[in-house]
């Protein structure tokens, strides 16, 4: 009793050309879309013209088509009595012995909708009616989320406090459509012609999730930033997308329970913007001028750095800067196997028996007079 599948996987125009009347997802939904009423399409203009009353309700005969990406929830008196999760085209029979409560596909989204389906399931005789909903099983886009103050989280690699005012967005999966229907969906929202739209402004339900969302950002950086395996590195945030994407999917999972009790998980973020505090931007500073001087560039940049110090000394301070730089540089001598420039050495003081030797082999060699001899000595000798 129950759903009886037609046709598996992909559906196109062939079936629903033998199928003259069907019931599927609605045209013209906005790619947030999550859970709205199945409408049927009518022999009006061939497949894809609504030309009924947007009634959800399928009786036995009733055939349903399911596109790729979504799921087909049927409900009697407000409780699941089945889910198809897989696409193709279906026929609902109350008294047919092949058909089936409940088709899923493999893996984590097949372990996840049958324990739920176990526990919620409809345990007495289906009627003969039910009420058909479609839920998107696809990546929901643009849900966003942002900070107007600074949060604060402890930052293993910087060894302290770090602040930041953040925004972005971030994907969002029904992984169990069961468990999001029963345990988060309003009432209000299973209803013909209304869309649950996690994107709506108005939607108290999603607005609740966005607080939810910022509640666990401090957390989530933290698990982010202290993972060794992201390099304890806040400044990668904004380039991995997924890994980010797993701490905050389970900060919001550790205080929340999104997927546990709601079925629902974050695949995907995109921080637009991080503004850290000034204190955190100042420690960045810091890393990166500690960054600059590691390894063979670091050792090229120190050995620059020492240079340029040498030659301002040289230029103010003369022999004494000289000495001080030196003093310095041989205080770095160990660092990574650095080669210290070698200071030249200052210049000699004046000396006057130099001076003499020197104006007596000029004069010896004809070069200047007795005269000017006695002027260079007299000179020399302070006289």
């Amino acid at each position: 009793m129950g759903l009886i599948q037609a046709v598996a996987g992909s559906v196109g125009g062939t079936l629903a050309d033998q199928w003259k009347d069907f019931y599927t997802v609605p045209g013209g939904l906005p790619p947030t879309a999550a859970l709205f009423a199945a409408v049927p399409q009518g022999t009006n203009a061939g497949r894809g013209s609504n030309t009924k009353a947007s009634s959800n309700i399928i009786t036995n005969g009733s055939k349903i088509i399911v596109p790729e990406g979504y799921g087909l929830l049927l409900f009697q008196d407000g409780r699941i009595t089945g889910l198809a999760a897989e696409a193709g085209g279906y026929e609902w029979r109350s008294d047919d012995i092949n058909s089936k409560s409940i088709f899923v596909g493999d893996g984590l989204v097949e372990s996840l909708i049958m324990q739920s389906w176990e526990r919620f399931k409809f345990g007495g005789q289906p009627g003969a009616q039910q009420a058909a909903f479609f839920v998107s099983l696809k990546e929901l886009p643009d849900n966003r989320f942002g900070t107007q103050s600074e949060i604060y989280w402890d930052d293993g690699f910087l060894n302290t406090q770090v602040g930041a005012v953040t925004r972005g967005s971030y994907t969002l999966k029904i992984v169990d459509p069961i468990l999001f229907v029963k345990n988060f969906v309003p009432a209000s929202y299973l209803q013909p012609g209304q869309v649950f739209d996690f994107t709506d402004l108005d939607n108290a339900a999603a607005s609740q999730l966005f607080n939810e969302v910022v509640g666990s950002l401090a957390p989530a950086f933290s698990l982010y930033s202290n993972d060794p395996a992201k390099g304890n590195r806040i400044t990668k945030l904004q380039q991995d997308s997924l890994g980010f994407a797993k701490s905050l999917s389970a900060a919001v999972e550790n205080a929340y329970q999104w997927q546990s009790d709601r079925g629902l998980a974050i695949v995907k973020t995109a921080i637009v913007s991080i503004e850290y505090d000034a204190n955190t931007r100042e420690l960045l500073k810091t890393v990166q001028r500690a960054d600059a001087l590691m390894g063979s560039r670091g050792n090229s940049n120190l050995q620059a750095s020492v240079a340029q110090g040498m030659q301002s000394a040289g230029e103010n301070g003369g022999a004494a800067g000289m000495m001080g730089i030196g003093m310095a540089s041989g205080m770095m001598g160990g660092l990574g196997g650095l080669q210290q420039p070698v200071a030249p050495a200052a210049p000699a003081a004046d000396d006057p028996i130099a001076k003499l030797t020197k104006a007596k082999e000029m004069l010896d060699l004809g070069l200047i007079t007795q005269g000017d001899y006695d002027a260079l000595k007299a000179k020399a000798l302070g006289l």
